[in-house]
């Protein structure tokens, strides 16, 4: 006779969470932080996409610009 297990159970066991966890992980931008849902993008033509607080890391070191101060 087999032994039975709620799925709850048996899902605890194997992953170590009773029910699936909702990621909040959206995805990593071109800097290589992660990024979450709600956080601010910018989306670039060729698609890459920074977070806002990368973005002039971003420009500067991929796109050569310079932070000036108009004299």
């Amino acid at each position: 006779m087999h032994d039975l297990e709620h799925p709850a159970i048996t899902r605890a066991l194997r992953t170590g969470y009773p029910e699936p966890i909702q990621s909040e992980h959206w995805g990593v931008d071109a800097c290589g932080d992660e990024i979450f849902y709600n956080d601010v993008i910018y989306e670039f033509p060729d698609g890459e996409v920074v977070l806002e607080e990368n973005i002039w890391q971003y420009l500067i070191e991929n796109l050569g610009v310079v932070r000036k101060i108009a004299e």
